[in-house]
């Protein structure tokens, strides 16, 4: 069994993006629909701007599928870019460019290093391939490592916390209904806090400013000690963190209590463990599911912080990378508040990732054997010691 492993290309305005998943078990079934599914999420939201009116991303499958079955080998997945009709001047492989060029660097975006480190002299060189619509592929990947975490029983959901300060209220908040259709504009589970940060965001539109925000990603029902304590770089906690952080704008990642841990003593952090009724417990979850680099059995929560988007309609100083004269930054079509949508891609890509640990150690060519693996596993353990058994 070869390493889960994907590589996304395309660029944002360019003719297709696409995405090869490879190292994905033979035998997992998989429907369009829930590929779709999950790319309409990923588009949807309040604050969301006008490309997402052009775009209905609906996911085309070039290899490794056979009559809704994975095969064992690379899975290409395509999304068309509808937009490219717009831009095919501008953004054409072969022929002479339509003289758009872009050289007023954006504070807070690729735009300015990109250009010196690849001695660009046009800075959509940088800004189509660094631009967040390249999520589009991990979601649509992520859509399928959920459907492999599916079947062993995995769930992973997510759901917005704060928007510019607005924040929810956890007793509002069913923790057990996050992942339901709860018809949220911006993946709220909290109404009364929804509508104070559709406030906000209406009024940062109306400034032409741009608001950030913190999503918190929850996945259930994973087997004890996926990771490992024995390298630094096999560390589920860091590998989830890496993960959440390369995503576009965001700018920090906690696990469980997180920053609050450096705040409090010991007595009041670390997860008590308790047998009952010959069954491990633990009251809390501090330690957000992972303890020693590894999965304790209980649930993964991570929390990632989303700086605002940086193309702002009031644009920002900057400079002007052919004529170095001080500039206002470009505008590129762009969104108020994408916070929403990016607990969509952190969902995706912690699937990947817990996908991508499963398969390290339950690994098999088939999805049988991985199920077969994950249950002789469990059995070893013994039901009064896991959960998840």
């Amino acid at each position: 069994m070869s390493e889960l492993r994907f590589m996304t290309a395309g660029e944002s305005h360019g003719p297709r993006l696409t995405a090869i998943l490879e190292g994905l078990p033979a035998g997992l079934r998989l429907e369009r629909e829930d590929i779709d599914r999950e790319l309409a999420r990923r588009q949807q939201g309040y604050g969301r701007g006008g490309r997402m009116k052009i775009e209905t991303d609906k996911v085309e499958v070039l290899s490794g599928l056979r009559f809704q079955e994975t095969l064992g080998g690379p899975l290409t997945l395509q999304v068309i870019n509808k937009d490219f009709a717009n831009w095919q001047g501008r953004m054409a492989a072969f022929g002479e460019p339509e003289g758009d060029k872009v050289t007023a660097a954006r504070p807070g975006h690729a735009d300015l290093t990109g250009v010196l480190k690849y001695n660009r002299q046009d800075v959509r060189d940088i800004l189509e391939r660094s631009s967040a619509r390249e999520t589009t592929m991990r979601v649509a990947v992520g859509a399928v490592c959920k459907a492999f975490l599916r079947e062993l029983g995995i769930q992973v959901v997510s759901h917005v916390v704060n928007i510019g300060g607005e924040a929810v209220n956890e007793d509002n908040i069913d923790r057990e209904k996050i992942g339901e259709d709860v018809h949220s504009e911006l993946n709220c589970y909290d109404s009364e806090a929804e509508n104070r940060m559709k406030a906000r965001i209406d009024e940062a539109k109306a400034a032409g400013d741009t608001l950030g925000g913190i999503f918190e990603v929850i996945v259930r029902g994973v087997p004890i000690g996926l990771g490992s304590h024995i390298q630094w770089d096999r560390r589920l906690d860091a590998r989830l963190a890496g993960a959440m952080m390369s995503i576009q704008a965001i700018k920090g990642v906690e696990i469980g209590a997180g920053f609050t841990c450096a705040l409090l003593p010991g007595s009041q952090i670390h997860d008590e463990i308790f047998l009952t009724d010959g069954q491990l417990e633990r009251k809390t979850n501090r330690a957000g599911g992972l303890e020693g680099g590894m999965t304790n059995g209980e649930n993964i929560v991570l929390r990632a912080a989303m700086k605002p988007i940086p193309t702002l309609m009031t644009p920002l100083q900057s400079i002007d990378i052919e004529s170095h004269e001080a500039v206002l930054a470009c505008k590129e079509r762009s969104d108020t508040c994408a916070v929403s949508a990016a607990s969509v891609v952190g969902e995706a890509m912690t699937a990947f990732v817990v996908a991508q640990a499963l398969c390290e150690k339950f690994g098999g060519d088939a999805l049988a054997d991985v199920k077969a693996s994950l249950a002789a596993y469990n059995q070893r353990i013994g039901k009064e010691w896991c959960t998840h058994a």
